[in-house]
């Protein structure tokens, strides 16, 4: 039985394996999945290990540079979600404000006179 000083294919892959899920672990994605439960903040959709590739991390500043490690810059939204934040963000910058004027109600009323319209 003779020792092996060079490491086997299969020892080369599970090394960079754990490389790699070492590396992906100090991304925030995956910090933030540590640190939220799976559910998108804004329709409360739940999401498991299947379809997880679906829930993003959203910059909350919009800022993806910020990413303090504990998370309050991050909240976890589904891709429809995320999308439409995004949305809403732009039309803020290109148009300003998107929130509406109030309006008076309407007092008009086209029936008030139709009983004398009726007679004539």
């Amino acid at each position: 039985m003779s020792t092996n000083q060079n490491p086997s294919k299969l020892d080369k892959v599970l090394a960079e394996a754990r490389d790699y899920k070492a590396t992906r672990e100090k991304g925030y994605r995956e910090q933030a999945l540590k640190l939220y439960p799976w559910v998108c903040g804004r329709c409360t959709r739940e999401f498991t290990h299947k379809n997880l590739s679906e829930l993003t991390v959203h910059h909350r500043d919009h800022n993806h540079d910020n990413n303090p490690s504990d998370g309050t810059n991050w909240e976890l939204l589904c891709l429809y979600c995320h999308d439409n934040e995004h949305s809403r963000f732009e039309e803020l910058i290109r148009y300003g404000s998107t929130k509406e004027a109030k309006q008076e109600a309407a007092t008009f009323n086209p029936f008030a006179d139709l009983k004398a319209m009726m007679k004539k």
